[in-house]
């Protein structure tokens, strides 16, 4: 987490989702037009996992409905349910809500009522 959307950020945050999720060649990846997805590094290694590369049209939020719908789930959940002394507080918060919660247990609808975790499992 940061207060600035930085290309390191974006990037720090991929190679993890790729170590954890180890996510199979040709996957779509999906993002909007920010300069830190756009950026040279970030490319290369979304080229070097062979990632299919899915960019939101300008200005159409329902080019990548899942995604906002995780952030308003995740701020009615979550985020507006309380407040936090500290940004490590609210990051810790996200961590366990996101990892503790909404990707092993958190049903959803468009997973036929299974978790993400449960989804993904072979």
């Amino acid at each position: 987490m940061s207060n600035r959307m930085k290309r390191d950020l974006v990037i720090q945050a991929l190679k993890m989702a790729i170590a954890f999720r180890k996510p199979p060649r040709g996957s779509i990846h999906h993002t909007d037009h920010g300069s830190q997805y756009c950026s040279h590094d970030y490319q290369k290694i979304l080229r070097k996992h062979r990632f299919k590369v899915w960019m939101s049209r300008k200005g159409n939020c329902y080019d990548n409905a899942a995604a906002e719908t995780f952030f308003k789930t995740i701020k009615a959940e979550l985020i507006w349910q309380r407040s936090w002394e500290t940004s490590r507080q609210a990051e810790m918060a996200i961590f366990e809500y996101i990892n503790g919660f909404y990707n092993p247990r958190r049903r959803h609808s468009a997973l036929g009522w299974k978790s993400l975790v449960a989804s993904s499992e072979k």
